[in-house]
């Protein structure tokens, strides 16, 4: 700041050469995962005490419902659109593709519901297998072993296991 401001605005004047110095709070790792794995305590004691989310599947059924009816809509008012005068059918072709919209849409939640659902799950399990490092136990952990083939040695797997399959049946 210049000296003219500090003096209009009537601060204190700062030394130039003066530092200042934030106090930060430093923790371990150890702490970190400690505090990491109560907080995971916490929150499953915190979903056991809460009900269960419920009517998840009636949820999805009133998605489709709407989606169906939305549909149905369409196709009559696309119907009706070809049999009426030109003049008005341009408006009922634009609510048909309304009705249309609405049927992507609620579609469109209900996927976008159930990724989320899978993703929560994926986040909740990465969450369980921290706490139990952090524990010191071995988490349960499905393994597997992979290899890198070209895609002729694969298409060469496939008709081999094809043909073990129909020697078999």
């Amino acid at each position: 700041m210049t000296k003219k401001l500090e003096e209009l605005f009537g601060f204190d004047q700062i030394e130039e050469n003066t530092q200042f110095s934030l106090t930060e709070e430093t923790h371990t790792v150890e702490e970190t995962r400690t505090a990491i794995v109560e907080i995971d305590d916490a929150i499953d004691k915190i979903d056991a005490a809460l009900p269960g989310v419920r009517d998840l599947q009636s949820s999805d059924q009133e998605l489709d419902d709407i989606a169906a009816k939305a549909t149905e809509t369409f196709e009559n008012l696309t119907d009706l659109g070809f049999n009426v005068d030109s003049r008005y059918a341009a408006e009922l072709f634009a609510v048909a593709g309304t009705m249309l919209g609405h049927a992507l849409t609620a579609k469109q939640t209900k996927l976008q519901k159930k990724l989320k659902v899978i993703e929560l799950q994926m986040r909740k399990l990465k969450l369980d297998q921290d706490a139990a490092k952090a524990k010191g136990a071995d988490p349960e952990v499905e393994q597997a072993e992979g290899k890198i083939i070209s895609r002729n040695d694969l298409l060469e797997l496939i008709k081999s296991n094809k043909d073990q399959k129909n020697n078999n049946a």
